[in-house]
């Protein structure tokens, strides 16, 4: 009966504080999918958390929470990581010799395959995107909102991921 009350508090916490926590999440990291990511392991750490929460202030220890995980996130070394120049990249690339260009070649050819495994909109989204490499600005253009068209690529690259493993496995 206890995990009941626990997954009522829950549902509730979420539903109540999800917005709030979001908006902490994206304020911290100027980043819309860090926050999406940064939210949901605020409510996952909240959730591991919730029998050992005494029953005070449920607000203020979701925030205190948020922005634990928003420092933590800001501080790691892999966001540090400067990425190297696309222009770097591609001089790198031709100077591997032809295994490379069929490698590129291949991945491109299973990155459309996957992508046209996926549902509308995202299968349009994610070719758009990943495989004709246009920019999330320009896609907005057909008149679509940013956040509809971010809230896609998001989650169009979360079902590549799947059928990539499935497919290409």
């Amino acid at each position: 009966m206890v995990v009941k009350i626990e997954e009522t508090k829950f549902d509730t916490c979420v539903s109540q504080y999800g917005r709030l926590i979001f908006t902490i999440c994206l304020r911290f990291t100027q980043d819309y999918f860090a926050a999406e990511d940064l939210t949901q392991d605020t409510f996952l750490a909240a959730y591991r958390g919730l029998s050992s929460f005494d029953g005070g202030n449920l607000k203020a220890w979701l925030v205190k929470i948020a922005a634990n995980k928003c420092r933590d996130h800001l501080k790691s070394a892999a966001r540090r990581i400067q990425p190297t120049d696309d222009s770097e990249l591609a001089a790198a690339a031709r100077a591997e010799g032809p295994e490379t260009e069929i490698i590129e070649r291949d991945t491109e050819e299973r990155l459309l395959r996957a992508c046209s495994r996926l549902k509308e909109p995202y299968a349009t989204v994610a070719r758009q995107y990943f495989c004709e490499r246009i920019p999330i600005a320009e896609i907005c253009g057909t008149g679509q909102n940013l956040r509809t068209v971010q809230t896609q690529v998001y989650r169009a690259k979360m079902m590549l991921r799947t059928v990539w493993k499935e497919e290409f496995s």
